[in-house]
């Protein structure tokens, strides 16, 4: 889709990921003169490098786990032996494959969104941003550095993310010691995966790693895995990685890591050790802020490095911006995303909602998904019900063994403010629940939906009627 507007205000734009794409589109969209500035491709790391390929992993991971569950359901796999009996095959994971295909659908989503930035009319300038002044942009085209192109600019949003966090006793090196970015240079399935770092990150990694056949230890610094989440969901994904095989180490700080040539030594702070064949380390990561000339701008800057923004992503400075990984606020695609149009609509006056945290629809792609939304820990202000999917028959149909719906309401009136889900495509089973926060819908009002019989989506409806009249004004 083109836009054919009169071109009036001026938008720079450091960094393509999902803030800065969407800022973009939006700014084109209202008819501003738009420049994106990337350096390594419209989509940024959360396209090229993280949240694409992982997930595109992921997905691969989840095909073979449902082929081995297969025979649950009836369903059996065999091949004829040479002597005409059937022999049962296993599934063999080509890890040099799946990588090639993860990197190829990435770079072609990063086409695919580099061709709509141009349909649109934005300007797209390969090389590195950084500010000079609050009025202009200076871009480093050159391969050495030499080469600068100034763009003046009315307004600025810088968007320019994170790097996986280093520490200095466990160096990333590309070959055995990884960071989630170097997890696709691996031509073969690791004999044995230990990840450093139970957050959502590493435990993605380890589920699909786990799922894929590998054998998998994951170290946590905190007492459970996802530490911040809701424990109940914590705690099925524990008993699923548990049940998988795979070794939690609770209360567990890696020390240092070594590429012994043939595999890798974790050493922990209590002095045990750990072999392995690779290792992962998912320990957070470092906004992406050094070096451009923020603070000389006036631009206000955590001690972290993360750029302070407030709900419509404006930072101490009235027209500068910035979105995503970078800035204080919670990093997420889908909110910088939305921060990004929201940042763009502020800057050239149009109509704006101010971030708010608890409308957040989040998900962590395990096996089973984990998606929340809203307020989920209110016990003293809210009522809650928890509905375990064992109980959905749409649930049964499918061997589903582990999840459930968990819906968070107000006492006395009834509304909605918050969900967990843990099951398969709990992304997608969020949505109804995110729905009903955003609306203000009462439980009542969400129980009156019709849903499809057999789904794994009536669970969501059950809780809701469940919840009728406990302590829960009726409705009349």
């Amino acid at each position: 889709m083109s836009f054919d507007f009169e071109r009036s205000q001026r938008i720079a734009i450091i960094g393509g990921g999902p803030g800065g794409y969407e800022a973009a589109l939006a700014g084109a969209q209202l008819g501003a003169d738009v420049t994106l500035v990337e350096s390594t491709g419209v989509g940024g790391s959360a396209v090229l490098t993280d949240v694409v390929p992982s997930k595109t992993l992921i997905a691969t991971a989840d095909a073979a786990r449902a082929i081995e569950d297969a025979g649950d359901l009836g369903v059996q796999f065999y091949a004829r032996g040479d002597s005409g009996k059937p022999l049962k095959p296993e599934v063999a994971i080509n890890l040099l494959a799946i990588n090639k295909r993860t990197l190829a659908l990435a770079g072609q989503q990063s086409e695919d969104m580099r061709e709509r930035l141009l349909d649109a009319g934005v300007t797209i300038i390969s090389g590195h941003g950084r500010l000079e002044g609050d009025d202009a942009v200076i871009v480093s085209t050159g391969p050495d550095g030499t080469d600068f192109d100034r763009l003046e600019a009315d307004t600025i949003i810088v968007s320019v993310g994170a790097s996986p966090r280093e520490l200095p006793g466990a160096m990333p090196d590309g070959d055995r010691i990884l960071t989630w970015k170097q997890m696709y240079n691996m031509s073969a399935l690791p004999e044995h995966l230990v990840v450093v770092g139970s957050g959502v990150t590493g435990a993605e990694f380890a589920s699909a790693y786990m799922n894929l056949g590998a054998k998998v230890t994951l170290v946590s610094s905190r007492e459970q895995v996802l530490p911040g989440e809701d424990p109940d969901a914590a705690k099925v994904l524990e008993k699923v990685f548990t049940r998988g095989g795979m070794t939690l180490l609770a209360k567990s700080r890696a020390e240092t890591v070594e590429n012994t040539g043939s595999g890798v030594v974790v050493t922990l702070t209590d002095g045990s050790t750990i072999e392995g064949s690779h290792c992962l380390m998912a320990v957070g990561g470092v906004p992406n802020t050094s070096g451009l000339g923020l603070a000389e701008a006036g631009v206000q800057l955590e001690k972290s490095g993360h750029i302070s923004v407030n709900k419509v992503g404006r930072t101490s400075v009235s027209n500068i911006y910035a979105t995503g990984d970078c800035t204080n606020l919670v990093p997420l695609a889908s909110v910088s995303s939305m921060l990004g149009r929201t940042a763009v609509f502020h800057a050239m006056g149009d109509a704006v909602i101010p971030f708010a945290e608890h409308k957040i629809a989040a998900n962590i792609f395990t096996s089973p998904e984990i998606a929340t939304v809203g307020w989920t820990s209110d016990a003293e202000h809210a009522i809650q019900c928890k509905l375990d999917l064992e109980e959905n028959p749409r649930a049964k149909m499918m061997g589903v063994r582990d999840g459930f719906v968990k819906l968070f309401a107000r006492r006395l009136s009834g509304t909605v403010v918050g969900g967990v889900v843990v099951a398969p495509k709990a992304s997608e089973l969020i949505f109804p629940i995110a729905m009903a926060v955003e609306r203000r819908l009462t439980v009542d009002q969400v129980a009156r939906v019709f849903t499809a019989y057999p789904s794994l989506s009536g669970s969501i409806t059950d809780a809701a009627r469940s919840m009728h009249g406990l302590g829960v004004r009726v409705e009349e």
